[in-house]
């Protein structure tokens, strides 16, 4: 029955549809009727008008993309296609690659005529976003400096090489008595105060960790005038005095600040703190910070016996002050052991605040005593301070080669292309501070030596470099390091023939005042 009725339904239903259809073709069909006439009407309108919009739309874009591929093209000729000289001159048996620089950290870029004119009219004005930065100068900072008289006659060739005189402000504070000479450009000497009243519980550290945690302090009561900025360093820490004056102008003397640096060993931070300054690397405190630390630091030192050191003390006030950590990377604690060259060839995007343990690693130039491979890594800072050890990342094309350059200290040249991912990140030719070698103990990532015969790089260090007045560019030279490569079967060309290099750059005073540098890397080729 249910079936039955619903047959019935749907006879009915194909009934009625038909009528309607036939009426509906009636009604299209009579032309005399108006409605029908003013509905076709208005849908053809409106077709036509949605028509003509998206024609309009379509034009409007391929104007708008034509427009812009214009201007990339144009953009991409002048700033971000990279280039490298690398026609070398051949001497006799001596070639050289000579590559020009520009002032980007991570890459060549094209160095032409306008590009030139540009940036000399005015480095500032090609950054639009800029930091805020004060009118703070070297006169304005205090260099606090930690020294032991035991190794005084070793240690004090580092301070020579970084000390200005007439130029630099600070102390030396020792134990006890050293034997001072005239004319040695070396700070003033000061005895630090008596500690034996303060708790020391810790048995793998010393007692000295209590007079080296009041340095500061003892600088404070002296009163000294127009300071701005302590900054605190042992007598193996090297500073580069004009980087330190950068760093430090991003920040408002006038606020509570405490900057500074964490180790490179990850089992140190955690075994200390994360959240502490290391005093070797170095670390600044602002002068109101430095009085409330005056203030507050002996009972401080009381309440805490057991830390081992006094860059650990100084964090535990900081911490009581409520003072956190203010990081920049350009101050270096080098808490490793062996040949820094991963470390310095790779080095952040930050000017160079510090070096410390120049004692333990290797020197940073081989085949020369410490204090005088300090010295001659000077003779770029004078130069250009603000871009020394600043990366470089650049293809010769023609060649396939990977080339690194850190700035005033080597090049590094390597058969194959390697992606900036790789080239940027630090090579590991040292050993962590437990003498292991187990790169998860770094706090940073880390990539191994290269085992492969043909991948082995090829050292240049820098050798001279001098101002070109005319031109208004630094010439520096790099020359090889003479060390044997193994043989390679890839069939392409070796390294091996190039014994020098030449980098021309512009130095940039100005660059660490800029937001962004435009960091890119593309292959270079010698067209």
């Amino acid at each position: 029955m249910g079936a039955g009725h619903t047959s019935n339904n749907r006879s009915e239903d194909h009934h009625y549809e038909k009528k309607t259809v036939a009426g509906w073709e009636q009604t299209i069909s009579t032309p005399r009727r108006s409605s029908s006439s003013s509905s076709l009407f208005n849908v053809g309108g409106i077709r036509n008008t949605i028509t003509w919009f998206f024609v309009i739309i379509s034009l409007l874009y391929i104007l708008y993309s034509s427009n812009l591929l214009l201007t990339n093209e144009h953009q991409d000729c002048t700033y971000t296609t990279s280039t490298i000289s690398s026609s070398t001159d051949v001497v006799a048996d001596d070639e050289h690659l000579s590559l020009p620089l520009t002032n980007n950290s991570k890459s060549l870029l094209p160095i032409n005529g306008k590009q030139e004119e540009e940036e000399e009219e005015d480095p500032r004005s090609q950054s639009p976003q800029t930091i805020h930065y004060f009118d703070t100068e070297l006169k304005h900072i205090f260099f606090c400096i930690a020294a032991s008289s035991n190794l005084w006659e070793q240690r004090k060739q580092y301070i020579k090489q970084w000390w200005r005189p007439r130029m630099t402000r600070g102390i030396v504070w020792l134990d006890k008595r050293v034997r001072i000479r005239r004319n040695e450009g070396l700070p003033e000497i000061r005895i630090s105060g008596d500690t034996s009243k303060f708790p020391y519980s810790n048995r793998q550290g010393s007692r000295s960790a209590l007079r080296i945690s009041r340095v500061v302090s003892e600088t404070v009561r002296l009163g000294m005038k127009d300071v701005r900025w302590f900054v605190m360093g042992d007598d193996d820490t090297v500073f580069v005095a004009e980087n330190v004056v950068r760093v430090l102008s991003k920040y408002d003397h006038r606020q509570f600040y405490y900057i500074g640096s964490s180790s490179e060993s990850h089992v140190q931070n955690i075994f200390f703190s994360y959240a502490m300054a290391y005093g070797g690397g170095g670390f600044a405190i602002s002068y109101p910070l430095a009085m409330a630390l005056e203030k507050m630091q002996d009972r401080c030192m009381n309440r805490y016996p057991g830390l081992y050191g006094s860059d650990d003390r100084i964090q535990a006030c900081m911490a009581e002050l409520g003072i956190p950590l203010t990081r920049e990377s350009g101050f270096h604690q080098y808490d490793v052991y062996g040949d820094l060259l991963g470390l310095l060839a790779a080095h952040p995007v930050a000017p160079l605040v510090s070096l410390h343990h120049l004692d333990v690693v290797d020197p940073i130039f081989p085949r020369m005593k410490r204090a005088r491979a300090v010295q001659h890594l000077f003779e770029s800072i004078k130069f250009d301070s603000s871009s020394i050890m600043q990366q470089s990342i650049c293809y010769d094309k023609k060649h396939a080669w990977s080339i690194s350059v850190s700035w005033g200290y080597v090049v590094q040249i390597l058969r194959g292309v390697m992606s900036p991912r790789e080239l940027e990140m630090p090579t590991r030719t040292f050993l962590n501070w437990y003498r292991r070698a187990d790169y998860t103990a770094y706090a940073f990532n880390t990539r191994p030596v290269t085992k492969h015969p043909c991948q082995k790089p090829y050292i240049y260090y820098m050798n001279t470099v001098r101002y070109d007045r005319a031109k208004k560019q630094t010439v520096s030279i790099y020359i090889r390091k003479k060390e044997p490569h193994p043989y390679c079967r890839w069939k392409m060309d070796s390294p091996e023939k190039i014994e020098s290099i030449v980098v021309i750059k512009r130095p940039d005073p100005l660059r660490w005042h800029k937001a962004s540098f435009q960091i890119s890397s593309f292959l270079c080729s010698d067209d």
